[in-house]
């Protein structure tokens, strides 16, 4: 196996990293705007099939002559350069992987199935953690079921150690969090589609100890497509981010007040806007690189064999203190990875789907567990 990843950010420097653990990737192009310098964690696994390299991903000459040289794609890169990215590599005949995050940029991919069928290539958009792992045991929850009442998702990235005043800190992107706080969630209620509106609906959900309890609040873009693919089917859909207690109090208070604005308002003469303000003060304060966790649970709710009951899945994953590589990377860099794996390995049928459609789940679940990433069914 070739792998391109493009991306040599966070997520982008983890893929690479589990994929030179697996020894039938022969090849891993890491690319990036720059010729990316090389974390601790990747120098220590880094031999000849490591190829560091400079690409420009504007430029599609540039990008359909790398594609040439690989059997895979893997996108670490922000979102809305997927769909062109998407239809480059149906066009070359290689499968395609990314980590999505935009549900109106992965209908436009989902445009290329028949295509990517033709070339007997697969495109995988949102696969990361959320949307991605999440979505992949939603699905495997909803098929333990006759039939389904409501599936409910919750996953948050959050320091070991809260610290005042959020309790948290960024595990990606400031601007990322942003829009979740000021975006409304798609959610599916009676069976359609709905909007609700981001940090409402607050309600506790709880772990075992260290992590305990924790609040959970709608925010946008988890669900992904699920909320389409099951209209009309399952009566309630929704998805939640997790924080410490009293976090989304504070958030609702902040964006009432107009600090998350994009209107500019004249300050002494200058016009500012009020979320570039709140993104670069507490972007700074809050990127504070101490050891992270990720919590997940899934709960489905439904009937089988005539009995009614709620099942429940849960993926707990905490930083690499060994390598340096957080939770976040772990659970959405790896999971990329593991993706492309699958697809190249032939696991995957040809055509455009969503890791809930395409992705097998006791083998992703099996190679996630090697990685030391337990999904396991709670009581």
């Amino acid at each position: 196996m070739r792998v391109l990843v493009l991306g040599a950010g966070l997520q982008g420097t983890a893929c690479a990293f589990d994929l030179l653990n697996d020894p039938a990737v022969k090849q891993v192009m890491l690319a990036d705007l720059q010729r990316p310098v090389l974390p601790p964690f990747l120098q220590q696994v880094a031999d000849a099939r490591l190829v560091p390299m400079a690409l420009d991903v504007r430029d599609e000459r540039a990008v359909r002559a790398a594609f040439a040289q690989c059997d895979g794609v893997l996108s670490a890169i922000p979102y809305y350069f997927n769909g062109v990215l998407a239809r480059l590599a149906v066009e070359a005949g290689v499968h395609f992987a990314d980590l999505g995050g935009n549900t109106a940029i992965v209908q436009e991919q989902k445009q290329l199935d028949a295509a990517a069928r033709a070339k007997g290539i697969s495109v995988i958009p949102d696969t990361g953690l959320a949307p991605g792992m999440v979505n992949v045991i939603a699905q495997h929850g909803i098929d333990q079921f006759d039939t389904v009442e409501s599936v409910k998702l919750f996953v948050g990235g959050l320091p070991q150690v809260p610290e005042p005043p959020l309790g948290y800190q960024i595990a990606y992107s400031i601007e990322g969090m942003v829009d979740y706080y000021t975006t409304p969630s798609l959610v599916v209620r009676d069976g359609q589609p709905s909007t609700v509106h981001a940090l409402s609906e607050l309600e506790d959900v709880t772990f075992d100890a260290p992590v305990g309890t924790l609040e959970a609040f709608h925010t946008a873009g988890g669900l992904s497509t699920m909320v389409y693919r099951y209209a009309g089917k399952i009566p309630v859909m929704e998805y939640k981010t997790l924080r410490y207690p009293g976090h989304a109090a504070i958030m609702r208070s902040i964006r009432d007040l107009g600090l998350l604005g994009l209107e500019p308002v004249d300050v002494k003469g200058q016009q500012v806007v009020p979320r570039d303000v709140f993104v670069k003060v507490a972007g700074g304060a809050l990127r504070k690189g101490k050891p992270d966790l990720v919590a997940l649970r899934v709960v489905v709710t439904g009937t089988k064999d005539g009995v009614r009951r709620a099942r429940a899945w849960e993926v707990v994953d905490r930083y690499d203190a060994k390598h340096g590589i957080t939770a976040m990377m772990r659970t959405t860099g790896y999971t990329l990875a593991i993706t492309g794996l699958l697809q190249m390995s032939g696991a995957i049928e040809p055509g455009v789907h969503t890791p809930d459609e395409c992705i097998p789940p006791a083998r992703y679940f099996s190679m996630l567990a090697a990685r030391g990433i337990e999904v396991r069914e709670i009581d």
